[in-house]
């Protein structure tokens, strides 16, 4: 009697533990990558607990979470590197990408994506005293050293330029911006959004942008990654996200860029 109600209690606990995660949708992003995602340790009206002592905040959460309510979930966000992200959506550790992540051909080869939810232009970050802040064509930054983050548009772009020296990229922005405080590299890549608020948080850089037709040539759109086989959940994120006008999600990247906190390492 003893054997068979420890069994039960188990199969109990077992079906109570798989029944609190079907409510819960579970959202991947670097929480490295402001603004629209960081980490902090303190708590607020915006944030979401990663860990014991660490929140995620930024406009990925609050997009995140618009939708997370909208299809009547909780949210979970799980800090997840970058590589690691898509890798993790196929494993199913995660139900969403949302991370700054631009749709392109590659990826859609293993996941399918949403429409866009925020559209930006891409500009490079110099130092204040640099002779590059004046330039208004790509083709300007020509013999410099040019840096951009690993497994991202940001540094495919840089051969673009002719006659750059591409450097090799980074994991992770914020040791891309060490790396042009030090001097190693002349200019890194960026979006707007994050270039401003990497240039509030630093001082001692600026942002270069181009001339129309002058720039970068690529797609700086970001979409939500969804495992292939959920084609349900990407009916139902797509249908969520149609609910969030243009007006809102500007204001969103607004109010995430003016509330980051400074990117460390």
């Amino acid at each position: 009697m003893k054997k068979l109600i420890c069994l039960l209690m188990v199969l109990f606990l077992f079906g109570c533990s798989n029944g609190s995660k079907e409510n819960v949708l579970r959202v991947g992003m670097e929480c490295n990558y402001a603004p629209f995602n960081w980490t902090q340790i303190e708590d607020s009206e915006t944030a979401v607990k990663i860990s014991e002592v660490d929140y995620c905040d930024g406009y990925d959460v609050m997009i995140a979470r618009m939708i997370a309510e909208e299809l009547g979930m909780e949210l979970e966000i799980v800090k997840t590197e970058w590589e690691a992200l898509i890798p993790a959506l196929n494993n199913n550790q995660i139900d969403l990408v949302i991370a700054g992540m631009t749709d392109t051909p590659t990826r859609r080869e293993a996941v399918n994506f949403t429409s866009p939810y925020y559209e930006s232009d891409m500009v490079v970050i110099v130092k204040k005293d640099s002779e590059l802040v004046n330039i208004s064509d790509i083709q300007e930054l020509s013999g410099y050293k040019v840096l951009g983050q690993k497994n991202t548009t940001y540094d495919e772009i840089i051969d673009q330029i002719d006659g750059v020296i591409h450097v090799t990229p980074l994991s992770t922005y914020p040791r891309m911006i060490l790396s042009l405080q030090s001097n190693e590299v002349d200019a890194i890549t960026a979006e707007l959004p994050v270039a401003t608020g990497v240039v509030a948080a630093n001082p001692d850089l600026t942002i270069v942008s181009f001339e129309e037709g002058k720039g970068f040539d690529v797609d700086t759109s970001v979409s939500i990654a969804v495992k292939k086989e959920n084609t349900d959940l990407l009916n139902k994120v797509e249908a969520a996200l149609s609910k969030i006008d243009t007006d809102t999600r500007l204001n969103l990247m607004l109010e995430a860029t003016l509330r980051q906190p400074a990117l460390e390492e």
